[in-house]
């Protein structure tokens, strides 16, 4: 399954999005939230902290200026840029998907 929150700024968003991933995966499932906002806060709400949040955020804005390279499949988005929520959320604060895997 795949789901995306849109909406106007301040709606609830962010909010809606990691009671939706955390509820989720406490019911057993797999699920990777990726942060696509311009002001990221993905990570906070889902409990992975300020520190972490920054860490990813910054990894975006160096990816954005082209000082890190782009992940080339899905597994090494994961694994180079994502990070571990409670309850089993896996986190990635993303600017754009080029050429995404089917599935």
């Amino acid at each position: 399954m795949k789901l995306a929150v849109v909406g106007k700024g301040g709606s609830g968003k962010t909010t809606t999005s990691s009671v939706i991933a955390r509820t989720l995966a406490r019911g057993g499932l797999a699920v990777v939230a990726l942060d696509c906002d311009s002001n990221p806060n993905l990570g906070i709400s889902l409990g992975v902290g300020d520190e972490e949040t920054e860490r990813l955020v910054s990894m975006r804005q160096a990816l954005d200026e082209g000082e890190e390279s782009h992940a080339p499949t899905w597994d090494t988005l994961l694994s180079r840029y994502g990070s571990d929520g409670p309850d089993g959320v896996r986190l990635a604060v993303v600017s754009r998907i080029d050429n995404p895997e089917p599935g």
